[in-house]
């Protein structure tokens, strides 16, 4: 399972930033300086996700699956954070304050995950408020049915997933039987490009690596965002 690479700014996530791409290209040689094969590929109909899969496996033929999406963060802040910032008044004060970073086109406000990102999901997690797009509940099934749906294909050998960083937690977390929000926890620490690697025997699954960059082997090139 891959992490797409650095993506775009806030108001242009779903792409890949140049950075983004060279670190997808890095994976792509590493994977074939180790010999390392894939008799299948599958990505998940983010903008993002495809651009990495075809930077790091330019000859593969990719599966699309939009079951392996991210969650969409932007319906979750129009939804949230009006509510939020009624009931918060520190989320209204860092609210104001991303979108004013925002404004004067500082960089690093795209580059990390703030306090007021946190609250948002967390409130979207936890279900506290009424919302029309897709529940955290409906989410999670959503990503084990996609991981069913690969692993019912029977492929021999090894097969990449070009995901997102929370379907990637939410699978790891499902080997180690947690199915609760713990799963978020796996998801914050992803970096960008990185491989997480299941086992599949029969119908266990296992957790085999978590988060991996061998290929990123400068502090410029590991981004979270």
């Amino acid at each position: 399972m891959v992490r797409h690479g650095q993506a775009g700014t806030r108001e242009h996530y779903d792409s890949l930033s140049e950075l983004g791409r060279t670190q997808a290209r890095l994976l792509g040689e590493h994977f074939r300086a180790q010999g390392i094969h894939f008799s299948a590929a599958y990505s998940g109909a983010l903008a993002r996700q495809r651009a990495t899969a075809e930077e790091v496996l330019p000859d593969a033929e990719i599966t699309v699956d939009p079951g392996w999406d991210e969650f969409d963060l932007s319906n979750v802040y129009r939804e949230f954070a009006p509510l939020l910032i009624q009931d918060d008044e520190q989320f209204r004060i860092e609210y104001e304050e991303m979108q004013q970073a925002i404004a004067r086109k500082e960089a690093a406000v795209h580059r990390k995950w703030n306090d007021c990102d946190k609250k948002c999901v967390r409130a979207w997690v936890e279900g506290r408020y009424p919302y029309s797009g897709e529940s955290w509940a409906a989410f999670v099934e959503r990503i084990h049915a996609a991981l069913a749906r690969v692993i019912e294909a029977a492929h021999d050998g090894n097969v990449a997933v070009f995901t997102s960083a929370t379907p990637i937690g939410v699978s790891a977390a499902r080997t180690l039987e947690l199915f609760d929000a713990r799963a978020m926890w796996l998801a914050a620490v992803m970096f960008n490009a990185s491989v997480t690697t299941l086992r599949v025997h029969g119908d266990e699954i296992r957790l085999f690596t978590l988060n991996a960059i061998p290929h990123l082997n400068e502090a410029r090139l590991k981004t979270f965002r």
